[in-house]
Formats: structure tokens, C-alpha cells, sequence
């Protein structure tokens, strides 16, 4: 039934779901046919009964409210002072009205199991046992109900410290999947804030300075201002495609476009751009290409914008560390050399990079600046030796 159903470790949150909580914890004081039978049946006077009626509604009550609300974070000693009073009462009416009550320290020792950790419980429960048994051997005949309630308590007891565990791992698991929901969800944004950066920094960018060499042309080069807002659209149009890839999380930049890109976008800012001639990348994991493609990208955009560069270079060298192969991407420039720390761009970078077990550096030449991005190859290197 739709609002009725409760997960194991969850509060009830409407009244159908409390009163399917309420019948499933009362269904179990059907085993209290024996008190009440005694009330109806067994003799005593009116005013006895009357009591034995308002003791055992307390006892129910009070045993229902701590059950109810096991789970709920109470201090132990308020459950220890509500159990205490649940074997006053037990003791009292058993003494008073005789052996049928004695079935009231079962409830005691489930509710002990119920509402304590493991680590108390085990010591309540065989408690209330002892008590059970001590009162059976005081009232009269009770030795023969011992032995049918003795297992009950004890077994009962110990089987709602296996329930309490369960409800409290089930919930550590509901939070911890939350957890997990929230941290996926967070490195989800992070991703996208990386690729909406790269992105649109490197295309804004170039639009920018196309823009400015079209309105520079115009005047007295229209036709070549023409080719410059040609190249504009056609810049934008990828843009776009690159973020709506971007979005849905499939866009994985290579190398070789990436060194295209730069070529034109160096170019296109009048800055001299020494780039190699070519890539054979066959050894190198998807992941790892994707993240030294990014760190081109970012490179070249912070060369065009904030540089003031007039010369670049870009190499592309496979080398030997003590981890192992690696291929190692140096971009170098000639421009003022202060960048003002990593932004945004070169800590997404750096992140992208140990995600895929590679390293970066960069920092501030005495004429320029320089970053040395690097991942972990599959094949052999050659200290040196081009890509």
C-alpha cells in the first residue's frame, strides 16, 4: 500500500505508517491471554481486579513506549530507569496475583534487548532471568511456568539485540549510500565546472582575438576580415558542440586536435608557435591522453590571454622515471612569467592529472613560464626521444 510500507530502520512519518509500526509491536502481546484470563476468571475480588487492570495497562503502555521508540538515540539511563520500572511492575503483580503474571519478565528481557546495545543487554537480559526465576520460586506453583518462560526470556532477549544491530547497520547503510549519492553528485559538478572552463576559455578566447583582428581588417582588408568572422562561427559552432558533449560527459579531447588547435590559436594572437610535427600515442591509455589534451588546452589559453607572449613552445617527450614510463607534455613561453598563482584552470588540471596517475608543474621562468604535465605510459621510453 502506497505511505503504508516502512524500511527496516526508518521512522514512521504519517499516521498509517505509526499505526502498522503500533500493530506489528502489539501483535506480540497476544502472549498476555494468561494475565487477562487470570483477571476474568480467576477469583479475585473486585477491587484486586481493578488494580490488576490499571497495573497491567500501565505495564503495556510503558512497554510500548519504549519499544516504539528503540532506535531514537535516549540516554541509556533513562532506558535503564523505564526497564527498572517495566521489572517493578513484573515483580509486583506476579507476588500479588500469582504465577499467570509471571510471563511480564519475558517483555521485560525482549525490551531490554530491544532498547539496549549488546554490550549492557547481555548483562540485563540474563538479569531479568535471574529475577524470573527467583520470583517463580517464591509464588506459589511458579517452578512449573519456569521452565516454558525461562527459554522464551532468554531466547527472546537475545534475539531483539540481533534486530537492534540489523536496524543500526541498515541504517549506517542508508546513510553511508547517501553519502556516497552526494559525494558522486559533487565530483559530478566539479567535472562539469572543470570542462565548462577548459572549454569555453579556450573558445571565448580565440573568438575574442578574432574579433578584434576582423575589426582591425575591416577597414582596409575586408576580405580577409570575412575570413576572420568565418572563423569566428566556425569556432563558436564547436564551442557549442564541445559543451553540449561536455554536459552529457562523453567529450575526451585528443592530442593531435589539440595541437591543431593551439597552432591556430597561437598563430591567430601573433604569438610564434613551435609545435611537433606529429603523435603516435598508441601506448597511452584514453584517460591519460584525454588529461595531457586538457593540459594543452589550458596552457595555450593562459598563453594567449595572459601571457603576452611572443614565442611558444610546445613539446611532446616520452621519458624514463623511477615510476615507470611516462610522456611528458612542456608548454614554454617568453611572456612576463607571473601568472598570480593556479587558478581555476590549473586546479582542475592538476585534478584531471592525478586522476589519471600523472603529475603537474608550473611556475614562473625568469622571461616566461612554464608547465610540465605528465602521465604513466604503457609501453617502454626512450629518454629524450620525441613523441
Amino acid at each position: 500500500m502506497s505511505g503504508v510500507r516502512i524500511g527496516i530502520g526508518q521512522r514512521p512519518v504519517n499516521r498509517k505508517q505509526r499505526a502498522v509500526k503500533s500493530l506489528w509491536t502489539g501483535i506480540w502481546l497476544v502472549y498476555l491471554s494468561a494475565p487477562v484470563t487470570d483477571l476474568l476468571h480467576g477469583g479475585h475480588s473486585t477491587g484486586v481486579s481493578i488494580l490488576g487492570w490499571l497495573g497491567l495497562a500501565a505495564f503495556v503502555a510503558w512497554y510500548m513506549a519504549l519499544v516504539f521508540r528503540t532506535g531514537r538515540g535516549e540516554r541509556e539511563r533513562l532506558v535503564l530507569g523505564s526497564l527498572g520500572v517495566l521489572a517493578a511492575q513484573s515483580t509486583l503483580l506476579a507476588l500479588t496475583l500469582g504465577r499467570e503474571w509471571l510471563v511480564l519478565f519475558v517483555y521485560v528481557s525482549i525490551a531490554s534487548g530491544a532498547a539496549l546495545p549488546l554490550r549492557m543487554a547481555r548483562w540485563t537480559i540474563p538479569a531479568t532471568c535471574a529475577l524470573l526465576t527467583a520470583v517463580a520460586l517464591a509464588v506459589p506453583d511458579g517452578h512449573s511456568f519456569l521452565a516454558g518462560l525461562l527459554i522464551p526470556a532468554l531466547l527472546g532477549g537475545f534475539a531483539m539485540t540481533g534486530v537492534r544491530e540489523l536496524v543500526r547497520t541498515t541504517i549506517a547503510l542508508r546513510e553511508a549510500r547517501a553519502t556516497v549519492a552526494q559525494l558522486a553528485a559533487n565530483e559530478e559538478r566539479l567535472r562539469l565546472a572543470r570542462d565548462l572552463h577548459d572549454l569555453l576559455g579556450h573558445s571565448l578566447s580565440l573568438i575574442t582575438l578574432k574579433s578584434e583582428l576582423a575589426g582591425r581588417m575591416l577597414p582596409d582588408h575586408p576580405g580577409k576580415a570575412a575570413q576572420q568572422v568565418a572563423d569566428i562561427e566556425q569556432v563558436s559552432r564547436q564551442a557549442l558542440v564541445d559543451v553540449r558533449e561536455a554536459v552529457t560527459g562523453y567529450r575526451r579531447p585528443r592530442m593531435s586536435a589539440e595541437l591543431a588547435g593551439a597552432r591556430v590559436a597561437l598563430t591567430a594572437a601573433g604569438v610564434t608557435a613551435e609545435l611537433p610535427a606529429g603523435t603516435d600515442l598508441a601506448d597511452v591509455g584514453e584517460e591519460s591522453e584525454s588529461a595531457l589534451a586538457w593540459a594543452l588546452r589550458e596552457a595555450v589559453t593562459n598563453v594567449v590571454r595572459h601571457s603576452g607572449a611572443r614565442r611558444c613552445t610546445v613539446e611532446l617527450l616520452r621519458r624514463q622515471t623511477l615510476d615507470g614510463p611516462v610522456l611528458e607534455l612542456t608548454v614554454e613561453d617568453n611572456g612576463s612569467g607571473g601568472r598570480g598563482g593556479h587558478g581555476n584552470g590549473l586546479t582542475g588540471l592538476t585534478e584531471r592529472l592525478t586522476k589519471a596517475g600523472g603529475t603537474l608543474e608550473a611556475a614562473p621562468l625568469k622571461h616566461g613560464f612554464r608547465l610540465v604535465a605528465r602521465v604513466p605510459t604503457a609501453g617502454p621510453a626512450d629518454v629524450g626521444s620525441p613523441a
